[in-house]
């Protein structure tokens, strides 16, 4: 039996290295694949997307224990227990976008004010977003 693709074409595929699909796979985020005749470990294609699922999830800032929780398979206590922790990561990537709209108002007023002081005074102009030194030291 051939079928099934081997640990490199999978890391491959998912854009992560052979010894995080190891990793994965010690830490039962991934199933344990079927073997060759040869003993290599053969993983179904699904598992290329649930490799590149766990690499969004943690870029997004789940941990690996949460990542476990959304990947289990469960009743409905579980599904509670996903839905709550989905909810909650949705409030902090919310607030963390609040912050960050707000951070790029500020910005966009400081480089408007840049832009004024160089148009109007040229090379004479002051930096109105830096603080102004202590013309006495």
């Amino acid at each position: 039996m051939n079928d099934g693709l081997r640990i490199g074409e999978v890391a491959k595929r998912a854009g992560v290295s052979i010894d995080t699909l190891r990793y994965y796979e010690k830490v039962r985020l991934l199933p344990h694949p079927s073997r060759s005749e040869g003993g290599f470990r053969l993983f179904a294609p699904e598992h290329v997307e649930r490799v590149r699922f766990i690499k969004q999830a943690q870029q997004l800032g789940f941990s690996l224990d949460e990542i476990r929780g959304l990947l289990a398979s469960g009743g409905a206590e579980e599904c509670m227990k996903v839905r709550d922790l989905l909810h909650s990561k949705l409030s902090e990537m919310d607030e963390q976008l609040k912050s960050i709209r707000a951070f790029r108002r500020v910005l966009a007023r400081h480089l408007s004010a840049c832009e004024a002081e160089l148009e109007n005074h040229r090379d004479s102009a002051c930096c109105p977003v830096l603080p102004l030194k202590d013309k006495s030291m």
